[in-house]
């Protein structure tokens, strides 16, 4: 390949990365834009995990050997075996030099293709040549790693691999190797920097919870999957009770570790929904968002969660109302319906001062209070949504 096409697929790799809609799909672009620059027949690409002392493998792309997935779950390598990525190249880093690429034949021991880029693998005190053996054992015959540094530390690496009988990489697919590791570096960095903001735009910044954002689309989602194949949607709205006088009497930090405390309790037993998604609303508003599991098992933990809430220290216990379609409610056509249902449910549990939830459906007043007109003088403050269950717009 020319300056041309190396400069085109250096452009081609960055345009992949970028457009890939996760990080999933952001590792894949990178190792098989690698792959394609290269010319190998696989790659990889691994991250360093340093709390775990292992590299962890995110994705394979090309010919994949039958122990090799695309994405695999658990193939890690301990780092102490390869000494290359974790010692000798950081301290060269270290020194003021650049992370350069080296690489590794079946046919023997590292082979040097540069100075000081394979010769201090080789010589690194406990080094047995892990890649050389994996080579073989997969029927390759060379291969270039690529380090990538992101924020000025061994992030992890990249591998691209040629099966034997083409030619061994050499010292200007070294170089250019270096240079995709870069591209590669610079495109997990601003994934990184999209994920953060998508975190910090669905994410409830003092509970760690989900916040309203999030629960609004997983909601729109789950009523679409319910119209579509009758997937059962439950939504559980809970009001903290006894917040204000905790502000009030102890201060405002105190009433957040209660805010903070009742989102433990919600995160635990909505655990016991698979996929269930638990949000803070806003202020003493929280919710559980269950798609799947039958109305009784929403409300078996809804009764938990009631009882774990009286027995928090602060606060006053918490008002909780359900909605689910599996439950007699009427028809479900919008996610408005199904919060204004669930909002009806919790009112009826706070006015009534109830210890234990109040479900939509199996409380005769409760859809009839949703979609009752709010008389004058009447505090209820339902979410906005046409009585008629209207579509919005």
């Amino acid at each position: 390949m020319g300056v041309d096409g190396r400069l085109r697929a250096i452009v081609e790799l960055s345009q992949a990365m970028a457009a890939a809609p996760t990080p999933i799909e952001s590792w894949r672009a990178a190792a098989q834009g690698a792959r394609e620059a290269l010319g190998g027949s696989f790659a990889a690409l691994s991250v360093w995990e340093r709390e775990l002392g292992r590299l962890k493998v995110l994705v394979n792309v090309g010919e994949r050997a039958e122990d090799e997935e695309e994405f695999p779950e658990d193939e890690t390598y301990p780092v102490h075996r390869f000494p290359e990525i974790t010692e000798f190249l950081h301290e060269r880093w270290a020194a003021g030099g650049g992370p350069k690429a080296w690489v590794e034949t079946a046919t023997g021991p590292a082979r040097a293709v540069g100075a000081g880029r394979a010769e201090g693998a080789v010589r690194a005190p406990g080094y047995r040549h892990e890649r050389v053996a994996t080579l073989r054992r997969r029927g390759r015959g060379c291969c270039v790693v690529a380090p990538i540094v992101l924020h000025g530390r061994a992030w992890g690496e990249l591998y691209v691999a040629r099966p034997p009988g083409l030619p061994v990489f050499g010292p200007d697919d070294t170089d250019f190797a270096t240079v995709i590791a870069s591209v590669v570096a610079a495109g997990i960095a601003q994934t990184e920097r999209l994920e953060e903001v998508r975190r910090l735009a669905f994410t409830d910044p003092l509970t760690g919870l989900a916040n309203r954002r999030a629960v609004d689309v997983r909601l729109d989602e789950a009523v679409g999957r319910h119209r579509k194949d009758g997937s059962v949607v439950s939504l559980v709205v809970c009001d903290l009770n006894g917040l204000k006088r905790v502000n009030d009497t102890l201060g405002h930090a105190v009433g957040d570790r209660l805010l903070e405390r009742f989102g433990t309790v919600l995160s635990v037993c909505g655990a016991k929904l698979p996929g269930a998604l638990a949000a803070r609303l806003g202020g003493d508003e929280f919710c559980l968002v269950a798609v799947g599991p039958t109305a009784d098992e929403v409300i078996a933990v809804a009764d938990e969660l009631c009882v774990r809430a009286g027995e928090l220290n602060l606060g006053e216990g918490v008002a909780c109302g359900i909605a689910s379609t599996g439950d007699p409610i009427g028809e479900v056509r919008t996610a408005r319906r199904l919060f204004r249902l669930a909002d009806a449910a919790q009112y009826r549990a706070k006015g009534s001062r109830s210890r234990e939830p109040v479900v939509a459906g199996r409380d005769g007043a409760v859809v009839a209070l949703a979609d009752a007109p709010p008389r004058a003088g009447d505090r209820r403050r339902f979410r906005d949504a046409p009585p008629d269950d209207a579509p919005p717009g």
